[in-house]
């Protein structure tokens, strides 16, 4: 492999930010020569790894061990692993030992160094392990992939909460926000090649605090930024939610009627354990907030099941919010024990069939209120904008309303990033059908 000629690809595992941070990879890697092929076809191979679920991890292992077969058949590929897996105490020294085909492995603090790091692997055969042990200052101005219709813009990283099953914290550093300056001229480039709208990054935006400027005053800012049709951010923690953030998604015509609010659970034991710093009637305080000033706005949530300690009381009380509230749809999750977070240290930890059982319930609820709601949209018209053409029905455009849901309609591609209105025919399953209205 040439520094100054050769093929890429990135997997991603995990959250919306790390989708980011491969896209963000991509354009470096770009910028020194870089194009990207196919994993098959790739001379550098780069895992983007998460840590949040058990799950993801074993997968990182498995496909990363699988590797070593290959390697005698493409015996000049470079392989390497980053991410917050990476950033876990002690993780990265253990990985390089387990698999020493293995030619790097990076942090999540010292992205920006990932052009170093390969041209320092191609031109010297070195194997590097970097990972910082502090997050250190936020290094602003790094490339972009531009020209997509939809973007993610990180405006924030870290997270200060502590929530007592979250190892976010620990891998991703504290919260530290960008300049307001900073993410405007981002958000300006992008518009300029093209993109249409924007979603705001952050493990807590509500904690955003860009100077003076907090998370409101960004999204009225980001309002004015021509060309940019539609703004949406996660993810929100309830305790911060404030009157002046709700005022900004109401009078912000950009600003999607969109709001992802994980509550995690029902019961306010589990929330104290969990260290959320809120009662399940704060959070329903919010939501009527919320729905006096914005209507129609489409609530969507995040839920752990099996959390150590849930009784089945503690349980039906989260069943109880879900079916009060009426979420549009919601992530739910068994309860994954993440070493190094006090939840994994916790007595009285949930069998594993609970686990299932009790997920199981709460999704079969959850599908109920969703497809009521979905089919409530029937005869609707709604402002869509179209996101890509469909794979497998010719004709068919693939877009999202402003609430976020997934509509499927006959169209040319030369919609792609424009917003029309499209009334709503049917349903199948978590997909709207629809027609442009003439």
């Amino acid at each position: 492999m040439k520094d100054t000629d050769f093929t890429y690809n990135i997997v991603t595992y995990g959250c919306q930010m790390n989708e980011k941070d491969s896209s963000t990879m991509a354009a470096m890697l770009d910028q020194i020569g870089g194009r990207e092929s196919s994993r098959d076809d790739a001379q550098l191979l780069i895992f983007n790894t998460c840590c949040v679920r058990e799950h993801a991890e074993d997968k990182v292992f498995g496909n990363v061990g699988a590797l070593k077969k290959q390697l005698s058949e493409r015996p000049n590929l470079i392989i390497g692993v980053c991410g917050c897996m990476m950033q876990q105490k002690g993780v990265a020294e253990k990985f390089m030992k387990k698999f020493p085909f293995v030619n790097f492995v990076m942090g999540t603090h010292n992205m920006h160094q990932l052009p170093q790091i390969v041209l320092q692997v191609v031109k010297y055969g070195e194997r590097v392990c970097a990972v910082w042990d502090s997050e250190g200052e936020i290094i602003e101005e790094l490339p972009l992939r531009t020209g997509k219709i939809s973007s993610y813009v990180n405006i924030m990283f870290g997270c200060d909460n502590y929530c007592t099953y979250c190892i976010v914290p620990y891998v991703r550093g504290h919260e530290r926000s960008r300049s307001k300056d900073a993410i405007i001229r981002e958000v300006q480039a992008l518009s300029e090649s093209g993109t249409k709208e924007i979603i705001l990054l952050g493990q807590n935006v509500n904690s955003y605090q860009g100077g003076d400027d907090r998370f409101a005053d960004l999204l009225y800012s980001l309002n004015e930024i021509p060309g940019i049709d539609r703004i949406r951010f996660m993810t929100s923690h309830p305790k911060d939610i404030s009157l002046a953030l709700m005022n900004a998604m109401k009078d912000c015509d950009h600003v999607c009627k969109q709001l992802h609010l994980p509550v995690q659970s029902g019961s306010n034991e589990i929330l104290r354990r969990m260290n959320r710093r809120y009662t399940a009637e704060i959070y329903r305080e919010k939501v009527m907030e919320l729905r006096q000033l914005i209507p129609d706005i489409a609530l969507t949530t995040d839920i752990i099941v099996g959390f150590p300690g849930e009784t089945s009381d503690d349980f039906q009380q989260t069943l109880d919010l879900v079916n009060d509230i009426r979420f549009v749809t919601g992530y739910f999750f068994k309860y994954s024990p993440r070493p190094g977070t006090p939840a994994a240290k916790f007595e009285n930890q949930i069998d594993e069939d609970i686990k299932q059982e009790r997920l199981a319930t709460l999704l079969k609820l959850q599908d109920g209120i969703t497809n009521e709601y979905n089919r409530s949209l029937i005869g609707k018209t709604l402002h869509v904008m179209p996101e890509k053409t469909a794979d497998r029905h010719a004709g068919q455009i693939i877009g999202r309303s402003d609430g976020g849901r997934t509509v499927h309609f006959l169209g040319s591609s030369d919609l792609l990033g424009s917003t029309v209105p499209v009334t709503i025919t049917d349903v199948t399953g978590n997909t709207l059908l629809g027609v442009i209205r003439n």
